[in-house]
């Protein structure tokens, strides 16, 4: 064999290597933590959060509840959706997925839409060497190659929840609903760049 073949078949071998490398990273699965993961240093995002029909979602599946709303869709307004398969996905954060709900007394963190359906689920970018309290000054290219979803996009809540599907839908307008529903969108005391 030549010098030059060698040197070719070392290359096509590292870049081989490379994508599969990169397609393993495309691929890994991150479980959800739940709120308190979050909370512990975005606390003023938290209580806003917490005020929102986001953060009450879970509650409209309970009988009683939107009764009028409910009937006007064809549902059952009587009816306890809190373990329906098609309700649970946009009530609750990561139903169906690892580390996410499974139900109210197993995973109460999880009820709801929480930090994780709009940022991504947090088991690693929440890990103490990427964002956490020990380390405030994180990069957020690190984080985002770990899960985070940062700033999240039409398509993280049109694919999700806002669309077809849900028996309630009619709309949705992005910009709108982000200012008026999800959390006070405050600026980092730290660099992040």
């Amino acid at each position: 064999m030549t010098k030059l073949f060698l040197i070719k078949l070392v290359f096509i071998g590292a870049i081989t290597l490379s994508v599969q490398a990169q397609e393993k990273n495309d691929s890994v699965t991150y479980s959800y933590v739940g709120t308190k993961a979050c909370k512990k240093c975005h606390i003023k995002q938290y209580k806003s959060w917490n005020k929102t029909k986001m953060s009450k979602v879970y509650d409209l599946l309970k009988p009683g509840e939107r009764a009028e709303a409910k009937k006007k869709v064809g549902l059952d307004p009587e009816k306890d959706y809190t373990k329906d398969t098609e309700c649970l996905p946009c009530h609750t954060t990561g139903y169906g997925k690892p580390g996410g709900f499974v139900s109210f007394e197993e995973t109460p963190e999880l009820v709801g839409v929480n930090c994780e359906m709009c940022h991504g689920a947090g088991s690693e970018y929440t890990k103490d060497h990427y964002m956490s309290l020990k380390n405030k000054e994180y990069k957020l290219s690190e984080v985002l190659k770990v899960g985070l979803i940062s700033p999240p996009t039409v398509e993280t809540c049109t694919s999700l929840c806002h669309n077809n599907k849900s028996p309630f839908f009619k709309s949705f307008d992005f910009a709108t609903r982000k200012d008026e529903d999800t959390h006070k969108h405050l600026p980092s005391k730290y660099n992040h760049k």
